[in-house]
């Protein structure tokens, strides 16, 4: 389910990181092409979800609030540096369906939006797409891994090997297997690629501690172990 966040901010940084933080997680994000002019991209748009900011030149985030709200039951989510309880309750009088104060933390934010999405949606992600594994979560459709926050990146072969050895975890895949499974899925590898990707992706493994959770098993193959 792809879904359009709409975001109302007129911070550049706020607004790029928000966007690339949740584009990873396969959401649509944009913004107003014009800040007298908010309803027009809104209308042409579309979103399943706006999160505005109520300090923002023309007109405040409360006044975009009663113009969505007066055409659209689209969930509003308020993002503010303001700490008044007086925004919280007006934003909320105004139908908004969440705020969150800034400084926040994304993964904050995320599980806000991702609430708000299934209550109006009933929004789910595919299990299947997201794995766990020692702590971390192997993002399937993006090739990379998670923790806290903190995101890593691997190539193709590197996901490919990592996500077969964790479906088979604390079991042994032998190296024949591991490149019959590589051949087959049009990776292409010989036994002196494997060994380099199970390199490269240990040096990755590092970053949150996990590079001997992928265990050598001499004369037989590799098994990723739970920790």
């Amino acid at each position: 389910m792809n879904l359009t966040i709409f975001i109302i901010e007129d911070d550049a940084a706020i607004f790029r990181a928000l966007k690339d933080r949740l584009e990873q997680w396969s959401f649509h994000v944009t913004g107003p092409e014009r800040y007298d002019d908010v309803m027009s991209t809104y209308i042409q748009v579309q979103p399943q979800l706006v999160i505005i900011d109520i300090q923002l030149p023309m007109y405040d985030g409360f006044h975009w609030c009663r113009e969505i709200r007066a055409v659209s039951k689209v969930p509003i989510l308020f993002l503010s540096s303001r700490d008044h309880p007086m925004d919280m309750v007006m934003a909320m009088n105004m139908g908004a369906d969440d705020y969150i104060q800034k400084p926040f933390h994304m993964d904050v934010l995320l599980a806000h939006i991702k609430a708000i999405l299934r209550r109006t949606y009933d929004y789910r992600e595919e299990a299947d797409d997201l794995m766990e594994w020692n702590g971390t979560i192997l993002d399937m459709k993006r090739g990379l891994l998670r923790k806290e926050g903190q995101d890593v990146i691997l190539t193709k072969n590197e996901f490919f090997i990592l996500v077969v050895l964790v479906k088979a975890k604390d079991k042994v895949i032998s190296r024949q297997d591991l490149i019959r499974k590589l051949w087959d899925d049009e990776h292409f590898v010989n036994d002196n690629t494997l060994t380099a990707n199970i390199t490269r992706l240990r040096q990755k493994l590092a970053i949150f501690h996990l590079e001997e959770a992928i265990v050598t098993k001499k004369g037989l193959g590799y098994m990723a172990a739970t920790l």
